[in-house]
């Protein structure tokens, strides 16, 4: 499927397999099981530290999470633009890292 033109929805040209979209959504679903455990502390009124330590910990796996997508965005969209010689794929792929930090 792609996007329509002028419109910010897009989607890739190269679909993930099954598999890469099995091992996202598993990781999506643990990052969501740890936010879950973050909010029972704090509703049970845990230890700043503790509570910390597990916004920590989902910090790191969402940034992970965001560097597999990114992995597969360089492996796949943009140096398929590149091929096409869409030059400003380059500039649109800075942009993106710089969010991820």
């Amino acid at each position: 499927m792609k996007g329509c033109e002028g419109c910010r929805e897009h989607f890739k040209d190269v679909p993930r397999s099954e598999q890469q979209v099995k091992n996202l959504i598993n990781r999506l679903n643990r990052i969501s099981g740890q936010i879950a455990g973050i909010k029972k502390m704090v509703e049970e009124n845990r230890y700043c530290g503790e509570v910390l330590v597990q916004v920590s910990a989902v910090e790191s796996a969402v940034r992970a999470f965001g560097y597999l997508v990114l992995e597969d965005h360089m492996n796949t969209c943009v140096s398929e633009k590149i091929r096409a010689g869409d030059e400003n794929i380059v500039r649109e792929t800075v942009e993106l890292i710089k969010k991820l930090n």
